[in-house]
Protein backbone atom coordinates (compact mmCIF):
# COMPACT_ATOMS: atom_id res chain seq x y z
CA UNK A 1 0.00 0.00 0.00
CA UNK A 2 2.79 2.40 0.94
CA UNK A 3 4.47 1.76 -2.43
CA UNK A 4 1.25 2.63 -4.23
CA UNK A 5 0.97 5.93 -2.36
CA UNK A 6 4.60 6.79 -3.13
CA UNK A 7 4.09 5.86 -6.78
CA UNK A 8 0.96 8.01 -7.00
CA UNK A 9 2.77 10.97 -5.44
CA UNK A 10 5.71 10.53 -7.82
CA UNK A 11 3.43 10.39 -10.85
CA UNK A 12 1.46 13.43 -9.67
CA UNK A 13 4.72 15.37 -9.28
CA UNK A 14 5.86 14.35 -12.76
CA UNK A 15 2.57 15.45 -14.30
CA UNK A 16 2.72 18.76 -12.42
CA UNK A 17 6.31 19.35 -13.55
CA UNK A 18 5.30 18.75 -17.16
CA UNK A 19 2.55 21.39 -17.09
CA UNK A 20 3.61 24.55 -18.91
CA UNK A 21 4.14 27.72 -16.88
CA UNK A 22 1.91 30.56 -18.12
CA UNK A 23 3.56 33.90 -18.90
CA UNK A 24 2.35 37.00 -20.74
CA UNK A 25 4.88 38.75 -22.99
CA UNK A 26 4.43 42.32 -24.24
CA UNK A 27 6.55 43.38 -27.21
CA UNK A 28 6.85 45.80 -30.07
CA UNK A 29 5.63 44.37 -33.42
CA UNK A 30 8.98 44.89 -35.15
CA UNK A 31 11.26 43.29 -32.55
CA UNK A 32 12.98 40.09 -33.70
CA UNK A 33 14.93 39.42 -30.50
CA UNK A 34 11.66 39.44 -28.55
CA UNK A 35 10.42 36.56 -30.67
CA UNK A 36 13.72 34.73 -30.10
CA UNK A 37 13.28 35.18 -26.33
CA UNK A 38 9.73 33.84 -26.59
CA UNK A 39 11.11 30.73 -28.33
CA UNK A 40 13.63 30.36 -25.47
CA UNK A 41 10.76 30.43 -22.97
CA UNK A 42 8.70 27.92 -24.94
CA UNK A 43 11.69 25.57 -25.21
CA UNK A 44 11.94 25.71 -21.42
CA UNK A 45 8.33 24.77 -20.65
CA UNK A 46 6.56 28.13 -20.67
CA UNK A 47 3.17 28.69 -22.30
CA UNK A 48 3.52 32.19 -23.75
CA UNK A 49 0.67 34.56 -24.48
CA UNK A 50 2.16 37.07 -26.92
CA UNK A 51 0.82 40.64 -26.75
CA UNK A 52 1.93 42.97 -29.54
CA UNK A 53 1.95 46.57 -28.26
CA UNK A 54 2.54 49.91 -29.93
CA UNK A 55 3.35 51.79 -26.70
CA UNK A 56 5.79 49.73 -24.64
CA UNK A 57 6.58 52.73 -22.43
CA UNK A 58 3.01 52.72 -21.17
CA UNK A 59 3.16 48.95 -20.54
CA UNK A 60 6.39 49.26 -18.53
CA UNK A 61 5.03 52.19 -16.54
CA UNK A 62 1.79 50.34 -15.73
CA UNK A 63 3.76 47.29 -14.53
CA UNK A 64 6.21 49.30 -12.39
CA UNK A 65 9.37 48.56 -14.36
CA UNK A 66 12.07 51.04 -13.29
CA UNK A 67 13.24 53.09 -16.28
CA UNK A 68 16.92 52.35 -15.53
CA UNK A 69 16.28 48.60 -15.84
CA UNK A 70 14.52 48.87 -19.20
CA UNK A 71 14.96 46.60 -22.19
CA UNK A 72 12.90 45.82 -25.27
CA UNK A 73 10.15 43.50 -24.00
CA UNK A 74 8.29 43.03 -20.74
CA UNK A 75 6.57 39.94 -19.39
CA UNK A 76 4.29 39.23 -16.45
CA UNK A 77 4.22 36.03 -14.43
CA UNK A 78 2.29 35.59 -11.18
CA UNK A 79 1.78 39.38 -11.10
CA UNK A 80 5.55 40.05 -11.26
CA UNK A 81 7.30 41.82 -14.12
CA UNK A 82 10.11 40.23 -16.12
CA UNK A 83 12.02 42.88 -18.07
CA UNK A 84 14.30 42.02 -20.96
CA UNK A 85 16.28 38.90 -21.73
CA UNK A 86 15.94 37.11 -18.37
CA UNK A 87 16.83 33.40 -18.66
CA UNK A 88 13.98 30.94 -18.04
CA UNK A 89 15.67 29.43 -14.98
CA UNK A 90 15.87 32.86 -13.34
CA UNK A 91 12.18 33.47 -14.02
CA UNK A 92 11.39 30.25 -12.16
CA UNK A 93 13.56 31.43 -9.25
CA UNK A 94 11.77 34.80 -9.26
CA UNK A 95 8.45 33.00 -8.76
CA UNK A 96 9.77 31.52 -5.49
CA UNK A 97 10.77 34.89 -3.99
CA UNK A 98 7.71 36.58 -2.49
CA UNK A 99 9.59 39.77 -1.56
CA UNK A 100 10.30 40.56 -5.23
CA UNK A 101 7.94 42.37 -7.61
CA UNK A 102 10.06 41.66 -10.64
CA UNK A 103 13.38 40.91 -12.29
CA UNK A 104 15.26 42.50 -15.16
CA UNK A 105 18.20 42.15 -17.49
CA UNK A 106 18.78 45.79 -18.44
CA UNK A 107 19.67 46.59 -22.03
CA UNK A 108 20.18 43.86 -24.56
CA UNK A 109 23.39 41.98 -23.66
CA UNK A 110 24.82 39.73 -26.34
CA UNK A 111 24.59 36.08 -25.33
CA UNK A 112 21.52 36.46 -23.15
CA UNK A 113 18.49 34.40 -24.27
CA UNK A 114 17.21 35.85 -27.53
CA UNK A 115 20.41 37.82 -28.13
CA UNK A 116 22.69 34.95 -29.14
CA UNK A 117 25.51 35.70 -31.59
CA UNK A 118 27.69 32.63 -31.99
CA UNK A 119 29.59 31.77 -28.80
CA UNK A 120 29.95 35.39 -27.67
CA UNK A 121 28.47 36.42 -24.35
CA UNK A 122 28.74 39.82 -22.70
CA UNK A 123 28.75 39.90 -18.92
CA UNK A 124 25.29 40.65 -17.53
CA UNK A 125 23.26 40.40 -14.37
CA UNK A 126 19.68 39.58 -13.51
CA UNK A 127 18.47 42.25 -11.09
CA UNK A 128 15.59 41.65 -8.67
CA UNK A 129 13.38 44.50 -7.43
CA UNK A 130 11.63 44.45 -4.05
CA UNK A 131 8.33 46.07 -3.13
CA UNK A 132 10.30 48.87 -1.46
CA UNK A 133 12.30 49.51 -4.62
CA UNK A 134 15.54 47.94 -3.44
CA UNK A 135 17.56 46.04 -6.02
CA UNK A 136 19.69 42.96 -5.68
CA UNK A 137 21.60 40.71 -8.03
CA UNK A 138 19.76 37.42 -8.57
CA UNK A 139 22.21 35.94 -11.07
CA UNK A 140 25.56 36.94 -12.56
CA UNK A 141 26.57 35.78 -16.04
CA UNK A 142 30.25 36.36 -16.90
CA UNK A 143 31.59 37.29 -20.31
CA UNK A 144 33.05 34.50 -22.37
Amino acid sequence: MRRLVLLALTLASAVQAAEPVAIDVYRDPSCGCCQDWIRHLQANGFAVTDHVETDMGAVKSRLGVPYSLGSCHTAVIDGKFVEGHVPAADILRLRRQPDLIGAAVPGMPVGSPGMEIGDRQDAYQVIGVTRGGERRVLADYPAR
